[in-house]
């Protein structure tokens, strides 16, 4: 088995309603083809570097795979065909850190942001 590092970016007028189905959605897909989801990030809404299909944000969801090529092949082919999708990257990792949460605010970023309020 392989590990995979995989980031789909949603529409930013999607329901959060529709988010959570959109990342269920993904979580079977990949279950269902042999693959097993480590973790799974939810990065939020972000700015996109520049405008993709009229969209100057979009949300961003972030799975850790570990899987086989058939589990990434299925995801890809669902993902082409989804509206609610702009884009889907996956890299292929040697090993995945499942400690480190890159998009998490730090404790002293929320405290500075408690101070302000």
């Amino acid at each position: 088995m392989n590990f995979y590092e995989h980031t789909i970016i949603a529409r930013q007028d999607v329901s959060p309603s529709q988010l959570k189905q959109v990342e269920e959605k993904y979580k079977k897909i990949i279950e269902n083809n042999d693959g097993n989801l480590l973790k799974t990030e939810k990065w939020g809404l972000m700015n996109l570097s520049y405008l993709i299909k009229k969209n100057k944000k979009g949300n961003y969801i972030h799975f850790k795979i570990e899987g086989n090529g058939k589990t990434i092949s299925e995801l890809e082919k669902y993902e082409k065909i989804d509206k609610n999708l702009l884009r889907y990257l996956t890299i292929k990792v040697k090993k995945i850190d499942l400690e480190t949460n890159y998009f998490e605010k730090s404790k002293e970023e929320k405290d500075k942001k408690q101070d302000l309020d």
